[in-house]
């Protein structure tokens, strides 16, 4: 198989010897992908380290001790090693949702003033949820690939 110019050519799936297999996988993991609001949680422990009254945002993951601190208050514990190996780009989907969710503050100062109502404590319960979701789908992604043969 060559390189195809996509402007010129549709683009062609190879017929693999056991292409069924391989339908299959691809099937779950546009159902996972597709269905993650919807998927079972993984049941991630909380664990209260404080009860500050307004405890800041953190949102850091350790993936040596596989926690993710999600403010001065709690953090998520047990995170499966293999949760942070399905990466999107550069780092795990749960890194980037970390990310995603953290408080930035705009630099110009009109728009910090007027528009910056983001309060992530706002949203806390939604990214623990989500994050455990994501937890169930980056797990099974990582089962379905490890089970791909590297030359089909």
């Amino acid at each position: 198989m060559g390189n195809f110019d996509l402007k010129r050519e549709f683009p062609r799936l190879p017929l693999y010897p056991n292409f069924h297999q391989w339908k299959t996988w691809g099937q779950t993991l546009m159902d996972l992908h597709l269905n993650y609001e919807t998927i079972q949680p993984h049941p991630l422990p909380q664990i209260q380290t404080a009860t500050k009254e307004n405890p800041k945002p953190k949102l850091k993951a350790d993936k040596t001790t596989n926690i993710i601190a999600i403010d001065e208050n709690t953090q998520l514990h047990n995170i499966p090693p293999l949760a942070w190996a399905y990466k999107l780009g550069n780092r795990s989907a749960l890194e980037w949702i970390l990310d995603q969710y953290k408080e930035k503050k705009p630099k110009d100062p009109t728009i910090a003033q007027r528009f910056n109502t983001y309060k992530f404590s706002d949203y806390k319960p939604q990214v623990i949820d989500l994050l455990q979701r994501v937890c169930t789908v980056s797990i099974r992604t990582m089962e379905i690939i490890q089970t791909m043969p590297n030359n089909p």
